[in-house]
């Protein structure tokens, strides 16, 4: 088995987070606002091959560069943004927010005098129930229309082999939908499905499906299909309930 990725401690992460932090501020002084840790390590949840994740906040009109290296024993990452751009980021929503979102909230700050990442975390956890709305209607024409509509061709031109990969489309683009409805963000990319099954909003169908693929469960790709299609009726039925409308009645050019 090759050497690396390779497994290192909690303090041997927090030793070589401090270092680069103490690099970082020597180098930039005040020219940075903020630094903070993000992602696993910040919750607290890291594995022993977890990468490093920082958030470099600089002063509006200073540019330092991105990195993503690996330096043995350690991958690293750091995200750089400008003061009013960071800020910039909290506030939007779109069909990603609820994978976003938690960014800006799952944050250890090692460097904050002035409070810099408090006031993004505010900032995008106050986002109006109309702009999730909009968001929602939007992404429903997007992505899980169209990909029902695929999910329908393959079923009429009897290519069932498509199936699973649309299941996965079709309930990965539902659990974003889930996080917008309940304006609730997930914890990480990899437990989504989990936590996504226990939000309280949720379609009717959806929990049966995003059951099969957290499990594996892909080979009777007839029963796939009609769990699919009891997904969206319930979607659909959810959206009306919400009063949620992304079809349009007329073409108003």
């Amino acid at each position: 088995m090759l050497p690396f990725p390779a497994e290192t401690s909690r303090k041997l992460k927090f030793d070589f987070i401090n270092e680069i932090k103490n690099k970082l501020l020597e180098k930039y002084d005040k020219d940075i606002e903020a630094i903070s840790i993000y992602g696993s390590v910040a919750q607290g949840k890291e594995g022993p091959y977890s990468d490093i994740e920082l958030h470099i906040i600089s002063r509006d009109g200073v540019n330092i560069p991105t990195y993503e290296l690996i330096l043995h024993p350690f991958k690293l990452e750091i995200s750089t943004k400008q003061k009013s751009e960071w800020f910039h980021q909290a506030s939007v929503v779109d069909d990603g927010w609820a994978l976003r979102a938690g960014s800006f909230v799952h944050i250890t700050p090692l460097y904050d005098p002035n409070g810099v990442f408090s006031k993004a975390k505010e900032i995008a956890l106050s986002v109006s129930d109309e702009r999730f709305r909009g968001v929602i209607a939007e992404f429903m024409i997007w992505e899980p229309y169209e990909t029902m509509g695929k999910i329908r061709n393959a079923k009429a031109s009897n290519n069932l082999s498509y199936l699973p990969r649309a299941v996965f489309d079709l309930t990965w683009q539902t659990a974003k939908l889930i996080g917008l409805m309940n304006k609730q963000y997930y914890s990480s990319r990899a437990v989504t499905l989990e936590e996504s099954i226990e939000k309280p909003i949720k379609p009717k169908g959806y929990v049966e499906l995003a059951t099969k693929v957290i499990s594996g469960e892909l080979a009777d790709k007839e029963e796939l299909y009609l769990l699919c299609e009891n997904l969206w009726c319930g979607l659909n039925s959810l959206l009306e309930d919400l009063r949620i409308e992304y079809r349009s009645d007329v073409l108003d050019l």
